[in-house]
Order: C-alpha cells, then sequence, then structure tokens
C-alpha cells in the first residue's frame, strides 16, 4: 500500500485544526485534516477574549480567509451567521459566594467584581457553541481545498532521519491507508495523538493545585440579573450582568455560566480535590451537581428550574502540561494540546490562536528550509509552554485567594491590565514582535505578578488573608506592579469593582503605549473597536 504524500497533517479538527489548516492551504501546502468523529459535536473551551478576536480576525486577514471575520464580533456575527449559536459577552462578571448562605451584596460591592471588555454589543466579544463553530470551521476548511477525512483513527506512526513521517489510519473501522507528511501536527487535546505516539511525558505545574471539573449544557438557567439577590443596590452597571463571562467564586473553586442566544447555557464547575471529595463529584451525574447547588443557596436558585440537555462530564484531573518539548523536527503540538489550566480568564482560546499565528508564521518562513524549520518549531516548543508556566502561575494564585474576595479581585487587576494593554498595543501598532500572552516579557509588570502570587499562596488559607488592611495593601502593591501598562484606569478604589469602558482612559496612557494623546485621539475617531 503505497501511502499519500502531503505537507503538512492536522489531527484533530476543532477551530484550532482546522484553522491552520485553512492557513496552511493559503501559503500553498497540501494538507490533510484527520478526525477521530464526526461533526457537529460536543466540546468546551467556548468564550472568547478581546485578544481572541483580534488574533483571530488578523490571521484571516493576513492570510485571505474573509469568510472568518464576522466571527470576531458579536454584531457582524448575528448578522452575517445566524445560524451559528454564539452568545453575548460584554465582560466579565464575578460574584464571591459563602457556603450555606444566600449572595448578598457587601457594602461598597466588595464582594463582586465587573469588568467591561467592550463598549456596546456591536464590537463585543461573543461565547462559541463550539459543536456551530468547530463544524463550521471544518466546513471551510475542505472548502479551500483540505483534504479531510473523519471517522479516522490513527494507528501508528514513525519519522524517518530526515523528519518526514509516516502514519497508518483506518477509516471507518475498515478503509486501511498510510500517509507521509513533512510535518505533523496534533490538535486534539490534552494526552492526543502524538503524546502517545511519541512517548512525551507528563508533568505538572508548579504550586498549582489539583482540580476537578463537572459540567454540561442546560435550559431554563435564570438571569442573575432578573434575581433579587444579585441585583444592585445602587447605579447601574457598566454592561448588563449575564451578557458576560459570569462567574461565581467561592473558597475551593468556582463557577463559569456562559450564555448563548438559542436559550442554551454553558455550566460547570472547577474546584479543588477538597471540595470536590466533599462534593462527591466523582459520583457524576445529576446527584454531585445537586449537593453543589445545595451547598450555594443563591446558585441553587439561579438553576431551580434548569435541565441538563446532555449527560454531565466529570473530569478527575484538570490541569495538564507535557513535560518534554511539544515541537520537533517534523511534529508540533497545538497550544490546546501541549498544556491545559484551567478556564478561568477565558485564557484557553487566545493561547491557541497565538499558537496558530506562530506557527503560521514558521511556515511562511521556514518552510524551505529545513534547518530553520526545526529551529523555529523549537522556539514555538519554548514559548508554548513558557506561557503554559505563566497562566498556571496566576491562576494557581487565583485559587488561593478565593475564599478572600478583595484580595482575588485586586490581584485579577494583573490579568485585565495585561489583557487591555496587548489587545491595544497589537491594534495600534506597537506590540513588539513576538510579545508574549499577557505581558509575560514586560520585566517590571511580570516581577510585581511573582511577587504578588508568591505572597497569596505562602498565605493561603485565610485567616491570613481575611484583614481588610491588609487586602488594602496589597491592592495597592498591585497597582504599583500593573502601573506601567496600565491603560484602562484599573486598580482605582473609587469605581468600587466596576469598570466600564473609557476611551478616555487610552487618551490619558497613549504614552505607556508608545504614542502621542493627539494620535491616540485621532485612533479613537476613526477605529471600528472605538466607536
Amino acid at each position: 500500500m503505497s501511502p499519500i504524500d502531503f505537507d503538512l497533517v492536522v489531527v484533530g479538527s476543532g477551530f484550532g485544526g482546522s484553522l491552520l489548516s485553512m492557513i496552511a492551504r493559503r501559503l500553498g501546502l497540501s494538507v490533510l485534516l484527520l478526525e477521530r468523529g464526526t461533526h457537529p459535536r460536543f466540546a468546551i473551551g467556548e468564550s472568547t477574549s478581546p485578544m481572541a478576536n483580534l488574533l483571530l480576525e488578523q490571521m484571516a486577514q493576513r492570510y485571505d480567509l474573509p469568510r472568518l471575520l464576522p466571527l470576531t464580533a458579536f454584531g457582524p456575527w448575528r448578522r452575517t451567521y445566524p445560524q451559528i449559536g454564539c452568545g453575548l459577552k460584554r465582560g466579565f462578571t464575578y460574584f464571591h459566594h459563602t457556603a450555606g448562605r444566600p449572595y448578598c451584596a457587601g457594602a461598597d460591592r466588595q464582594n463582586q467584581l465587573l469588568v467591561a471588555a467592550s463598549p456596546h454589543d456591536e464590537v463585543a466579544d461573543t461565547h462559541w457553541l463550539r459543536s456551530d463553530v468547530d463544524h463550521f470551521f471544518v466546513r471551510e476548511a475542505v472548502a479551500l481545498g483540505v483534504d479531510y477525512r473523519d471517522e479516522t483513527a490513527l494507528t501508528g506512526a514513525q519519522w524517518d532521519a530526515a523528519g518526514t513521517a509516516t502514519l497508518q489510519a483506518e477509516r471507518q473501522g475498515q478503509q486501511q491507508f498510510r500517509v507521509r507528511a513533512r510535518l505533523v501536527v496534533d490538535a486534539t487535546g490534552p494526552r492526543g495523538f502524538l503524546s502517545r505516539a511519541l512517548n512525551l511525558p507528563e508533568t505538572t505545574f508548579a504550586a498549582y493545585p489539583a482540580t476537578q471539573t463537572l459540567y454540561s449544557h442546560f435550559t431554563g438557567v435564570r438571569r442573575c440579573d432578573e434575581m433579587d439577590a444579585f441585583r444592585p443596590d445602587g447605579g447601574t452597571p457598566p454592561y448588563p450582568v449575564d451578557d458576560a463571562a459570569l462567574h461565581h467564586v467561592f473558597d475551593g473553586g468556582w463557577m463559569w455560566v456562559l450564555r448563548f442566544g438559542n436559550g442554551v447555557t454553558s455550566a460547570g464547575i472547577a474546584v479543588t480535590d477538597a471540595l470536590s471529595r466533599e462534593l462527591g463529584l466523582s459520583e457524576g451525574g445529576a446527584a454531585a451537581w445537586g449537593r453543589f447547588l445545595s451547598r450555594f443557596p443563591s446558585i441553587g436558585e439561579q438553576f431551580r428550574e434548569a435541565e441538563a440537555l446532555r449527560p454531565f462530564v466529570f473530569a478527575p484531573r484538570l490541569a495538564y502540561r507535557c513535560g518534554g518539548p511539544v515541537a520537533g523536527t517534523g511534529w508540533a503540538l497545538l497550544p490546546s494540546a501541549a498544556a491545559f489550566v484551567d478556564p478561568l480568564f477565558s485564557t484557553g482560546i487566545p493561547l491557541t490562536l497565538l499558537g496558530i499565528e506562530r506557527l503560521g508564521r514558521v511556515l511562511e518562513e521556514a518552510w524551505g528550509s529545513p534547518r530553520l524549520l526545526t529551529a523555529r518549531l523549537q522556539e514555538y516548543s519554548d514559548t508554548t509552554l513558557a506561557e503554559a508556566d505563566w497562566v498556571a502561575q496566576f491562576i494557581a494564585a487565583c485559587y488561593a485567594s478565593f475564599a478572600a474576595f478583595p484580595w482575588f479581585s485586586a490581584f485579577s487587576m494583573f490579568y485585565f491590565a495585561a489583557a487591555s494593554y496587548g489587545e491595544i498595543a497589537r491594534r495600534i501598532g506597537t506590540a513588539p514582535s513576538g510579545g508574549r500572552f499577557l505581558a509575560a516579557d514586560h520585566p517590571a509588570f511580570s516581577a510585581g505578578l511573582r511577587r504578588c502570587a508568591a505572597k497569596l499562596v505562602s498565605e493561603s488559607p485565610p485567616p491570613a488573608l481575611d484583614c481588610s488592611s491588609g487586602a488594602d495593601a496589597f491592592s495597592r502593591q498591585v497597582a504599583a506592579s500593573v502601573a506601567p501598562i496600565n491603560i484602562a484606569g484599573l486598580c482605582d478604589p473609587s469605581k468600587k469593582n466596576w469598570y466600564g469602558v473609557n476611551l478616555g482612559d487610552l487618551v490619558t496612557g497613549a504614552s505607556k503605549l508608545g504614542v502621542t494623546p493627539e494620535h491616540m485621539r485621532q485612533i479613537l475617531d476613526t477605529a471600528r473597536w472605538a466607536q
């Protein structure tokens, strides 16, 4: 049986594998995209961010993929592709809960946090109904000439001295074939095909808590803004609190609630092993879910009439990190296959898109030179793992501070400062080439995050973190650390944990972005994302 030759084989046809396949086709490469199952299929990793949408927009423009552009903001998406499920994400909403007690808004809103990500719905971020979105992406790949084969299992793989891979495959349990490719990319997720084929080691993130998760899709989930417990006691929130990535935070973990426009809501919990044992999550199903809802009365009331649309998924180990290189001669893992930390702060999609952007540049600039290609893949490997470690360090400190919300809300400013700075710097063209995710390569900022993260991890659990005077001092330390890149008016006590979009903050912080206030005003006068 003679092998079929391709330049690139991508294993896994989620949006990441399909997008990389499209880019490779636009660069003139022959591409085979393999899928073990069929579409449409259930998947999570559903919430985007301004950085994620900007990355998708820039790759769509760079590689002439105009049909992807409407997916980069809520307004164009709903007008162009109303049949593809999505939800409105205006920002990030957090409510802090205490076990056994109904939620009650605290004085000065110290037990909630709202951070807007867009000025209005038209340019807002989205939640992706992945069954629809992934199916759309794979159809677009096929339309560009990608050879797509679903219901295909890979049964073997080997690489010769030059790095050329030969894969053995079986389709629909009977049709066997062999494929030869210069590069194989794994887009199947943690512990995927290449991890097994190459016996890649698995390790853990340093100082990171072991966590477990239980999740499903639901109908009948109430909106918080329709419940007395969550209604603000004064003022108008910067956006409707449910039109966001909504988080319920508590000692030992957190819950996500993501609404799609078709009446479906994605919800799940990520908790430490200790809390999982208390809740009996390993039993899975509605009983375990019900025990969680009983623990937090206001969340239970929100889900009182909710019905799960599919069986609950229980994952006994949420975080994953490949312990060795994640790329080499003739192979590479997408970031989603190399490592996974936690859904908190919606880092999964932007990390995947950053990896695809980097691999796209590798294919553009190094395909003609085997030696350069290998060197660039090694750089990609180092960056991918370093960014995963950076996110894990941040998320570990978040878990350590969940019980003492003023400390968590202060520490979260590291994320929002870095995310807003990175997005705007990219938009106006002042971002450094090859910049790391969440400003990991900004010396003063990264040093400050490390110091604050170490403090939270070392002083957890409470009561060490419960002292309000200590929280105030910690907030000032965070504010000083993020000041060099704080262009969004963050860390302002007068805003009482409600942060709307104020474009005047960009003018005030223009020098931090390397432009004058006058230049920034000119940009804002013409930019679609600022209108």
